[in-house]
């Protein structure tokens, strides 16, 4: 088993080859974004009456504060090392 989920490249025989980085950024943007619906639709549940615990609104509220957080982070941090290649004299 692979740590988070990264698959080894296979030979040309095998099934599957490792993901590109472009799915990864991706699939990982897609989760945000999922979570970021997520907790839209519990604050208008609860603006509906439809959930009464405010705790859960605010859980999710927060989740998707840090995932945002974390990919705007992550993508400052991919931007500045294609700065930082591009500023490379060969």
């Amino acid at each position: 088993m692979e740590p988070s989920g990264i698959q080894k490249p296979q030979d040309q025989k095998g099934s599957r080859s490792a993901p590109d980085f472009a799915e990864i950024l991706k699939e990982a943007f897609d989760k945000v974004n999922q979570v970021q619906k997520n907790a839209e639709k519990m604050a208008s549940d609860f603006a509906l009456g439809k959930i009464s615990n405010i705790h859960e609104v605010i859980i999710e509220a927060e989740k998707a504060t840090i995932a945002l957080r974390l990919t705007t982070e992550v993508r400052n941090r991919i931007v500045e090392a294609y700065r930082e290649i591009m500023r490379m004299q060969l």
